[in-house]
This record gives structure tokens, C-alpha cells and sequence, in this order.
């Protein structure tokens, strides 16, 4: 029986679905129930009735999953894939802030972790940070922990003040405007198409800003033939795979996040059978945070 076999039957008999972000290995991706960003595993988790969630991700994704779904086991092949955004910012340091900005609606990408969170009065995923921060009856945000995507939506609702944390995406911060320009002239009829957590410069050299739920979209609609990627190189697997009549080209080779990476077979394989890594959140916490994420989900 192949590992894929295997992976299929344990499946089955416990019952499971298996959850994979886009930026995941083509091998993870081609393996799961549901791919997709943050947005739509959070709702898929939210509407399963599997008993078993087996998320392929990082971290604070498994933690939003099982906030969620208190209900149902969540296991995650590696536990240790984190995110390194998501560990800028603690919930010490954001009551810090809170008391910097006492006025402030707290808006927590949903990057960041569950005690982050529950700190938060709403969450936002980079799909819908915009319609979040324009629902919020406030003209004061405090946005955390990603400038970058705090900076972007701040220049959408210019009628409010952000106040920003200094976190930031590594992997998107290693694309830079030098290499959309290149790119360009290599592919001079390719449209741009980056995420909103990229930085200023390079959201203004792109044509389009979208989530990575918002990149697939786009490549099946759009008529263009030739689309140069700005994000993590994962997503391009995917997006080859569900276009075959188009060209997609990386802004960058060395957007790689290797915590994302950090899932394979084996380690799906190994967690259905074990169910030793089991993610929870304490219950205090989890009651706090699922209010941000409600909100989140809501709008």
C-alpha cells in the first residue's frame, strides 16, 4: 500500500479531513479534502463535520481551527511550523499598546497567535482586512502585527488613524521592487498580481493586490495568458495545476517560507496514526479569541 493509500484509509476510519494552506508542497495540496488561504480553512473548519481536522499549515492556523472546532481533534503533522510574523508580537506586548492607544479598536491579522487574539476585539485575514477596518465603528485601528498589510489598508480608509506594530512576512519582505521590473521586461505582457502583506513599493508597481484566495480567483478569470506571482512560491503549484492554458511566473525565487514547507506525506501519515500532536487552546483564551474571530468570520 502506497503512503497515499495509507493516508486515504486512516481518512476514512477516523474520520478526518485534511485542511491544506495554498503555500503548502504540491504533494500536501494534492492530498487534501480543501485548499485554500486562511479565510476559507478557517470556514471550512468552522462547517466540517469530520470529526478529526488534520491541519496542514502553521501553527496559529491549527490554533484558529481549533477555537473553532473545540468539538473536534485538531492535529497538526508538525507542530514546530510557525510563523515568524505571527511570533512578533505577544499578547504582553499588544496590552502594551492597548494602553499606548486606549481609543483603538484592536484589529489582529489573522496571523498571530490564539493569546493575540483573544486580546483583539476583531480578526482580519488579508482578504478581508479592508471590509473589516471599514465594519469597525471606530476612526481609530490599531493593526496588528503586520505593517505592510496594516500600511495597504490604511491607504483604503484614509478617513481613519492606524496606529502599526513593527511585525512583518519575511518571505514577502524578500521581494522588492527591483524584481517586478525585471520581471516585466522578461515577461512584458504578463500582468502583476502580489499580496497585500508585501511591501509599499511593490504593491505600487503591481497591477493587482490580492489575498492568495484572491490570486486563484483572478488567474481563472482573467483573460490574460502570462501572470507574474508576487508571494510565497507554493501557490503557483496550484495555480498551474487549475490553468493549464496560462504561464505563471515567481516575482521571486526567494520567496520561500519554510515553515510551510515543513509538511510531507510522512508527517501527515505519522499524525493520523499517533494523534499524539493535538492542538488546543486553553479555554479562557479560546472563549476571548473565538469573539475576534466571529467578527472576522461575520463580515
Amino acid at each position: 500500500m502506497s503512503i497515499v493509500d495509507e493516508i486515504l484509509a486512516l481518512k476514512k476510519q477516523l474520520n478526518a479531513v485534511i485542511l491544506s494552506h495554498n503555500y503548502q508542497r504540491g504533494e500536501v495540496q494534492d492530498i487534501a479534502d480543501f485548499v485554500g488561504d486562511s479565510l476559507d480553512l478557517s470556514r471550512r473548519a468552522a462547517e466540517t463535520d469530520a470529526e478529526v481536522i488534520v491541519f496542514c499549515g502553521v501553527h496559529f492556523m491549527a490554533e484558529t481551527a481549533a477555537i473553532l472546532s473545540p468539538d473536534k481533534t485538531v492535529i497538526m503533522p508538525d507542530p514546530d511550523a510557525g510563523c515568524p510574523m505571527a511570533n512578533m508580537i505577544t499578547d504582553e506586548q499588544l496590552r502594551e499598546e492597548k494602553k499606548k492607544h486606549p481609543d483603538a479598536t484592536v484589529v489582529a491579522y489573522v496571523n498571530s497567535t490564539a493569546a493575540v487574539k483573544a486580546e483583539s476585539d476583531w480578526c482580519c485575514t488579508s482578504s478581508n482586512a479592508v471590509r473589516v477596518v471599514e465594519t469597525v465603528d471606530n476612526d481609530k485601528i490599531l493593526f496588528v502585527p503586520d505593517k505592510y498589510l496594516g500600511a495597504y489598508v490604511a491607504s483604503k480608509a484614509p478617513e481613519k488613524e492606524f496606529f502599526l506594530r513593527n511585525g512583518f512576512c519575511p518571505t514577502h519582505a524578500r521581494i522588492i521592487a527591483r524584481d517586478v521590473a525585471a520581471r516585466r521586461l522578461e515577461h512584458p505582457n504578463a500582468v502583476v498580481m502580489v499580496h497585500p502583506e508585501c511591501r509599499p513599493e511593490v504593491i505600487a508597481a503591481a497591477d493587482q493586490v490580492l489575498s492568495t484566495g484572491g490570486m486563484i480567483a483572478f488567474a481563472k478569470e482573467t483573460t490574460a495568458k502570462e501572470i507574474i506571482v508576487g508571494t510565497e512560491v507554493g501557490i503557483i503549484y496550484r495555480l498551474k495545476k487549475e490553468n493549464p492554458d496560462k504561464e505563471f511566473y515567481p516575482i521571486s525565487e526567494l520567496a520561500v517560507c519554510l515553515n510551510m514547507k515543513n509538511t510531507d506525506l510522512p508527517k501527515i501519515l505519522t499524525s493520523m496514526r499517533e494523534m499524539t500532536k493535538v492542538i488546543t487552546v486553553p479555554e479562557d483564551i479560546a472563549a476571548r479569541a473565538r469573539l475576534a474571530i466571529d467578527r472576522m468570520l461575520s463580515v
